[in-house]
């Protein structure tokens, strides 16, 4: 899969044969230079949906195919031991409350099954947004698959560009939720890009040479998002460097300090969401890239002062390969004929099988 970010793919080699979800192997194919361009050009266009956006699907086909090949040659393991790949695509428009909701991802499958003879599982998001959902989040049947504890209450925490929790109960007479919390990386990022000229605040050092400025970060807490009830999904549509500048006017605060209001936003905004909706959650475990953010962690623990807060590498999985294997599984689950989605997290009116399956 390939997240907001937008910088490459990842890919996971995925053993399923078990209950146990074990990574085999793992590769990170970095998109070129001019691919990367092409899509942010795509996710600026006014309409993508009706937009000619075929030789760039095709493309990231490609991409994909590159990916999944570079990995088994790499694993040294042939194409037929593959049952499938599950591919989530690239993530062009994410609308879920538009009048007529999409969720908008590319990379032809088709292309990927062709360039790997592999059968390919792909579009997870159109049935559960048929089914009168959002069509995300999806990964919270994986994270109950994969994290669930009888023991505590757990909440799984995938910080990529967005921030989404799955609100894991140690009881199955309660039920799983999940939704997406706000903001994760991308502000940050995006931040990081404009002022320093690099693609994120690395270990998120210059966020923790700054100071929160409170009434910036009281200003952007009172989005409408972040009071709204789940279920709710949002993207980069929604939450970017427009949106920022809203708040920052003319930009008399420094730079450094609007980095770290941006950490503290998204580290208050999930602790929010945690404490109103799982707060009596012993345990928060950490994935996405956001992981290796050491001021992101710190405060997410200062925030949420009676969870403790760690890496899934704790419990066995390593926080990179989370959602990659996540479609994985997900895929798996389509083969087999079951659902992948929880209609309470998506607000499906009903479970329902996700993707479709293109044969090599």
């Amino acid at each position: 899969m390939s997240g907001t970010s937008m910088d490459g793919i990842d890919a996971a080699l995925v053993d399923l044969a078990t209950d146990r979800v074990q990574l085999v192997a793992t590769y990170a194919h970095a998109y070129s230079s001019t691919l990367q361009q092409q899509l942010e050009q795509a996710l600026a266009l006014e309409d993508p949906q009706n937009s000619d956006l075929a030789a760039l699907d095709a493309a990231v086909g490609e991409a994909f195919a590159t990916a999944a090949n570079e990995l088994l040659a790499h694993a040294g393991i042939a194409a037929a031991a593959v049952t499938a790949i599950g591919s989530h695509g690239q993530t062009i428009r994410h609308e879920p409350a538009a009048p007529a909701p999409y969720s908008l991802q590319i990379g032809h499958p088709e292309t990927i099954a062709a360039l790997t003879g592999i059968d390919v599982v792909a579009d997870f998001r159109r049935a559960d947004i048929e089914a009168g959902g959002q069509g995300a989040p999806l990964v919270p049947a994986f994270h109950r698959a994969a994290f669930a504890s009888p023991r505590e209450d757990r909440v799984i925490l995938n910080i990529g560009g967005i921030a989404n929790i799955t609100l894991l109960p140690a009881t199955s007479s309660r039920a799983v939720n999940g939704f997406d919390t706000g903001p994760g990386n991308t502000l940050m990022d995006v931040w990081a890009r404009r002022e320093l000229d690099t693609t994120m605040d690395m270990d998120g050092r210059w966020a923790a040479g700054g100071n929160v400025d409170e009434h910036l970060l009281a200003a952007l807490l009172r989005d409408p998002y972040f009071g709204a009830p789940p279920p709710k999904s949002t993207g980069r549509e929604y939450f970017n460097l427009e949106w920022l500048l809203q708040h920052t006017g003319t930009g008399q605060l420094a730079a450094q300090d609007v980095q770290t209001t941006l950490c503290e936003l998204t580290a208050r905004s999930v602790a929010a969401a945690i404490r109103r909706h799982s707060r009596d959650a012993a345990r928060l475990l950490v994935c996405g890239g956001g992981v290796h953010n050491a001021q992101l962690m710190r405060r997410l623990a200062a925030n949420l002062p009676a969870t403790v807060v760690e890496s899934t590498a704790r419990h066995g999985m390593d926080p990179d390969w989370v959602e990659a294997a996540a479609f994985a599984w997900l895929a798996q689950q389509t083969l087999a004929g079951r659902p992948g989605n929880i209609p309470a997290v998506t607000g499906a009116r009903r479970p329902v099988q996700l993707g479709r399956i293109v044969r090599h």
